[in-house]
């Protein structure tokens, strides 16, 4: 009834219209992937990436590097955040470590140590299969949080 690339499509269009939530009192252990949204509360020991945006609340610490379409950061991140349109960081924000984004807000309180780069061109985003079969080379393999 639908051929294979209208069903590609609309799998594509249904994952990124996916929300996904870590809790606060939560801990992951490991590197996070998705293609849809993602809201942090808790505490992630490791790299987190998606095509979509990542809202880091007040409660959330990440120790590791980022990589998203859009960011809003509350909360604490230690190491290199790569946003390629816009990043916000909102006045409770704490980042240790260096950006890379094409647009910033910096709200009145937010504490940031390390080098920025802006308006740089626009990446894509590997997730997953895409990544693994070499076709992907991010900045967040190279570069060592602070």
């Amino acid at each position: 009834m639908f051929n294979n690339k209208q069903e590609k499509n609309q799998m594509a269009q249904d994952v990124t219209s996916s929300s996904n939530t870590v809790g606060k009192g939560t801990v992951i252990n490991g590197d996070l992937e998705t293609f849809g949204n993602i809201r942090i509360d808790g505490k992630v020991i490791g790299n987190i990436k998606t095509k979509s945006k990542l809202v880091l609340g007040a409660t959330s610490h990440i120790d590791g590097n980022v990589l998203a379409q859009n960011a809003e950061i509350e909360g604490e991140v230690k190491g290199v955040v790569e946003i390629t349109e816009l990043l916000v960081l909102k006045p409770s924000a704490v980042l240790h470590g260096d950006i890379i984004t094409n647009k910033l807000i910096v709200e009145s309180g937010a504490t940031f140590n390390g080098a920025c780069k802006m308006g740089v061109a626009t990446k894509s985003i590997k997730i997953g299969e895409e990544a693994s079969n070499g076709q992907a080379t991010s900045k967040l393999k190279e570069a060592k949080p602070v």
